[in-house]
């Protein structure tokens, strides 16, 4: 008798948790789910769960791997490496040269499809092995397998892949992880450092939103993944990736 109350109080008090998140998603007018990571404590706080393990497009989020593959392909030398603009009129903070640390920065889609280009099929298919990232599904083309076609990874995989990056697991060198991790920062101050990239693609016929990364904080890490979902492109879908991911973080203390 005991061990059923327990339960009941334990599903009670875990759906109340997960309808406490929910009010963020519904604040935007979206669909979607969210995971974190604390590592001192080894634990996953989850709002979703299910669809935590869902595949995605990985839209911009791909910009972290991408980067790293670039750096330890040569493609790239630094976060100062340059691509010159190709010329042709997209968007204002995309239409010229960009170094590294800038393409990131405005999520330049320009730049990171030339530096799939120069990495090439062979050795792109060669370090997602490596990295073990996704379903590795790169057959719509060299330059757009991450926005279109049916490349996919979880919430969970994404955690997983920061996870190994961060801890030093990941096949590559140190440095190129170094120069990453300082081009993802989003924001810092002297108590914590928040990291991340957003993400936006398509996925049958509805845009998906991330924001992948993770805050430092305290002497503790906390890796985070949200995917969010709508039928329809709304005012504050961009804003909402990283407003109801902050909003959430501050509700379990892994930011300020």
């Amino acid at each position: 008798m005991k061990r059923v109350i327990f339960l009941l109080i334990f599903f009670v008090v875990v759906n109340s948790g997960a309808q406490d998140l929910k009010k963020y998603f519904e604040e935007y007018s979206v669909t979607g789910s969210f995971v974190m990571y604390d590592l001192n404590n080894d634990k996953y706080t989850y709002y979703d769960s299910t669809r935590c393990y869902k595949g995605f497009i990985p839209a911009s989020t791909f910009k972290i791997p991408n980067s790293i593959i670039g750096l330890e392909t040569g493609v790239i030398e630094d976060e100062n490496f340059v691509i010159s603009w190709d010329g042709k009129k997209r968007r204002e903070q995309w239409d010229k040269d960009l170094s590294l640390k800038e393409a990131i920065k405005v999520s330049s889609v320009p730049y990171y499809q030339e530096l799939a280009r120069r990495v090439g099929e062979v050795r792109m298919k060669e370090m997602l092995e490596k990295l073990n990232y996704g379903n590795k599904d790169i057959s719509v083309g060299i330059d757009k397998f991450w926005l279109e076609g049916n490349f996919r990874i979880s919430q969970m995989e994404q955690i997983d892949f920061l996870k190994r990056m961060r801890s030093g697991e990941l096949p590559v060198s140190k440095r190129s992880v170094d120069i990453v991790e300082k081009i993802i920062i989003l924001d810092v101050t002297s108590e914590q450092v928040l990291r991340g990239k957003t993400g936006w693609g398509f996925q049958d016929g509805n845009n998906i939103g991330w924001l992948v990364g993770w805050v430092e904080k305290g002497g503790n890490v906390y890796f985070y993944a949200t995917n969010i979902e709508s039928e329809r492109e709304t005012d504050t879908f961009a804003l909402a990736r990283r407003e109801i991911t902050e909003k959430i973080l501050r509700e379990l203390g892994a930011l300020n």
